[in-house]
């Protein structure tokens, strides 16, 4: 291949001395029509330079392919390996093909930003655009991470440009409940959870300090007038150092006068009896 294509994704029209027969050689694939990209090439930001050689300079990668890109946490289920979402303004026809998911719709410039060479939706924009395809809490989770990156307030102000009719009723209901305060997406599901049961005002990541003023521990979520710290707990293994550690951390935080409730995954699968439990905690402390 000549020197100026290798290495990277190219359109075939920029090496017209290059044999059909070669274009075809097992070093290289196709991510879109007319374009090559060298098969060491295969992550999604690879593939998005690739099909951005196709695309029209108003468009934007969107969707669950920004998510992706921007690291918005994203449920399995919406990711697909190789298919990318591109979003072209309204009145530019919808790029479509065997790996892209072409949507219509207005984008204004200040819905783009540029991450590492590639025109991605915002943080914003990209929460507004998947609320139809996420669940209350997993929306909740990826507006937390993308507040985190611009502002609850610039979520509210790209929900309030959805067109009416277009964004989900869980959209408005989405932002009430986003807090940037939250650090994982597990942490998120669980307060939607707890909160669309009624159970509170929970904050994120509260600091607890002894009588003498030294800290404690920082609780993924509480409810502070009651003295309930509620935690989520990963399946991953811990060693020996790690599970006694978290030991002595819950006894300290109770040995404060706080109930801790850990929650797991299989709480967040079927959670009747987890709301059972914290309901007769909050009966017990009022």
């Amino acid at each position: 291949m000549p020197q100026r294509v290798s290495g990277r994704a190219f359109r075939v029209e920029e090496v017209p001395e290059v044999s059909s027969a070669r274009l075809r050689a097992g070093d290289l694939w196709i991510p879109a029509q007319g374009v090559r990209l060298p098969t060491q090439f295969t992550d999604l930001e690879s593939i998005c330079q690739a099909i951005l050689l196709t695309m029209p300079p108003s468009a934007a990668f969107s969707h669950e392919t920004a998510a992706r890109l921007l690291a918005l946490p994203l449920p399995r289920r919406l990711i697909a390996p190789g298919r990318v979402h591109v979003t072209t303004p309204t009145g530019v026809r919808a790029r479509r093909g065997r790996r892209i998911v072409g949507h219509e719709r207005g984008l204004p410039a200040d819905a783009v930003e540029v991450l590492r060479g590639v025109p991605v939706t915002t943080p914003a924009r990209t929460f507004c655009d998947l609320a139809g395809a996420l669940t209350l809490a997993e929306l909740v989770a990826l507006g937390d991470a993308a507040a985190r990156m611009c502002g609850s307030e610039a979520l509210r102000r790209a929900a309030e440009a959805v067109p009416r009719g277009r964004g989900p009723a869980k959209l408005g209901r989405a932002i009430e409940l986003v807090d940037p305060g939250a650090e994982s997406p597990k942490e998120s599901e669980l307060r939607v959870l707890l909160v669309e049961e009624g159970l509170g005002t929970l904050e994120t990541n509260f600091e607890l300090f002894d009588d003498e003023g030294r800290f404690v521990a920082r609780v993924d979520l509480a409810l502070t007038a009651l003295r309930i710290a509620i935690e989520y707990e990963g399946d991953h293994h811990r060693d020996k150092e790690q599970w006694r550690r978290d030991l002595a951390r819950r006894r300290r935080i109770e040995a404060l006068g706080w109930v801790y409730i850990p929650v797991t995954q299989a709480d967040l699968d079927d959670p009747r009896r987890l709301l059972a439990d914290v309901r007769a905690a909050i009966a017990r402390r009022r």
